[in-house]
């Protein structure tokens, strides 16, 4: 009897997932107590799904890819809302969105092509930042984790500060909002990373096609 891979744990895990989210953004714009609710609860699921997945052995492509999915889309869909909120900075915004989104997007299609199992497997020999990102669980969580606080954090700042620190005269939301903002930016430099070094392992295979079907490059006159 066939495997039914819709119904791995992890993969409910995921499907479970995109309803949280999707009630979040339904309540972002008037309940923000609520969406932060949903959608910091769908966002620590991520590391259950993939716990679900070594436990019972039932790691998938299509697991891998609505993971993908999901965390692009999840922040994509935060970050429209602040354009709303900040359209000071809605340049910014979008900057973000397009490395994170096309970065990503090149990254796994370029995984798929070199036939690796999952976008996550970085062999020896590639970039040091790419293995460490991708083999140390504890530097993932947090680059991810910090990322995911910066821009909750200015969703939630958009309706209050907070309380006040004491002895520091500033308010939790706002200091959240700083302590993250580092971690935010060296993840988009980790995005662009991807992309880069997606483009030279995607050029490379462009090479190696050319040389298996005997093209050579044209010598100027």
């Amino acid at each position: 009897m066939s495997e039914n891979i819709f119904l791995f744990v992890p993969n409910l895990i995921g499907f479970a997932r995109i309803v949280l989210a999707l009630v979040s953004f339904a309540l972002m714009v008037d309940h923000y107590l609520l969406a932060t609710c949903f959608y910091v609860t769908s966002a620590l699921l991520d590391a259950f799904d993939g716990m679900a997945a070594r436990r019972y052995n039932q790691s998938t492509r299509f697991g891998a890819m609505l993971d993908q999915l999901t965390d692009r889309c999840a922040t994509m869909a935060l970050i429209q809302v602040l354009t709303v909120f900040y359209p000071k900075y809605m340049f910014l915004f979008q900057l973000s969105l397009i490395i994170d989104i096309s970065c990503h997007w090149i990254h796994l299609q370029t995984s798929t092509m070199l036939g690796k199992t999952s976008h996550k497997t970085i062999s020896l020999d590639e970039n040091p930042v790419m293995r460490l990102y991708y083999t140390n669980r504890s530097v993932l969580f947090f680059m991810c984790a910090g990322n995911e606080l910066f821009y909750s954090a200015l969703y939630f700042l958009h309706f209050t500060s907070g309380p006040l620190i004491p002895y520091l005269n500033i308010s939790i939301v706002p200091l959240l909002v700083w302590v993250s903002a580092p971690i935010a930016l060296i993840k988009t430099g980790i995005s662009l990373l991807h992309g880069v070094m997606a483009a030279m392992n995607l050029a490379n295979l462009d090479l190696i096609e050319r040389q298996e079907q005997g093209i050579s490059p044209k010598k100027d006159n």
